[in-house]
């Protein structure tokens, strides 16, 4: 967390590409960006004083127009530690989608019944934790895992971010939870490591269990390479994001993670897309990916 003082002095981060580019692989009907954030506006919705940066505004018309040229149809709004515990951007984000946006919730793990029920009418699947040194306000695993039956009482899932490291303290703990477990951006491994890595592994020990899920998110963050090998972009976590597809493929949901945060680059969104015909290679494959999976694990209405 970086001092309030510090963080007025310090101009906003533009964290997307205004002008991303079109892609060339059309994505099947009902598509689903199933992990995006919304900032501000924030002379509406406030960013919270414990940030650890100022991002430019990307907001909701931002992501709408987004999806448009991308072909996406569906989405999952993540809310983002830029906003805190107030979950009302999101909110009105939803609001606005009508039904195609649907959101997972920041929340303290001793969060009230009555909020949980509120959050869960509101269009909100799940309930975001982090475990990321460069994120503040976390939460203990113990705390997280007695809020879960109270989450499966409303319908709610629980959503994890870790860094790869924890991946083998933090198993056995999320194994017992109440609730489907998804797992963010591939667990954060490094790519560059390949798939025999522990933490890769340890990642796909946790998907043999039907309890968990992942989020094939991220192939920009485990490998932040826009070209790779073979002038391929990112193809070190388009490897991985391919086999886990392909070995897990009821289990996995993918997302852009627009706009992008905290990140050593800025992607292009539209290359990220195209990425996803390297990724799930088949129309079956993509269409689990992108429709049945996300209908699945959230509930959109018809």
């Amino acid at each position: 967390m970086k001092d309030p003082m510090t963080l007025v002095s310090m101009p906003p981060i533009l964290t997307y590409k205004v002008n991303p580019s079109a892609p060339t692989l059309k994505l099947p009907s009902l598509a689903c960006d199933s992990h995006v954030h919304v900032f501000g506006p924030a002379a509406r919705f406030p960013f919270a004083e414990n940030r650890n940066f100022t991002p430019v505004d990307a907001p909701k018309e931002t992501l709408f127009a987004l999806h448009k040229r991308l072909g996406i149809g569906r989405c999952v709004i993540v809310q983002s530690v830029t906003h805190g515990f107030d979950n009302r951007v999101v909110e009105d984000a939803m609001a606005a989608g009508e039904g195609r946006y649907l959101g997972v919730a920041l929340a303290p793990a001793n969060v009230a019944d009555a909020e949980l029920q509120r959050l869960a009418a509101a269009g909100f699947r799940a309930v975001r934790f982090n475990f990321m040194t460069h994120l503040a306000g976390s939460s203990g695993m113990d705390e997280v895992l007695a809020l879960t039956p109270r989450l499966k009482a409303v319908g709610m899932h629980l959503q994890v971010h870790f860094e790869s490291g924890l991946m083998h303290r933090l198993a056995p703990a999320l194994s017992r939870s109440a609730v489907p477990v998804v797992i963010d951006h591939m667990g954060r491994v490094d790519a560059a490591l390949g798939t025999d890595q522990p933490d890769f592994v340890a990642l796909q020990a946790l998907l043999n269990n039907p309890l968990f899920y992942v989020k094939v998110s991220g192939i920009d963050r485990i490998d932040p390479h826009p070209v790779g090998e073979g002038a391929q972009p990112y193809a070190k976590g388009v490897a991985l994001a391919r086999l886990l597809v392909q070995s897990y493929p009821d289990r996995c949901v993918w997302g852009t993670d627009w706009p992008h945060p905290n990140h050593t680059h800025v992607p292009d969104d539209g290359v990220l897309v195209d990425a996803l015909a390297r990724i799930a290679p088949t129309p079956s494959l993509l269409d689990k990916l992108l429709v049945q999976n996300p209908q699945s694990l959230y509930r959109f209405r018809a």
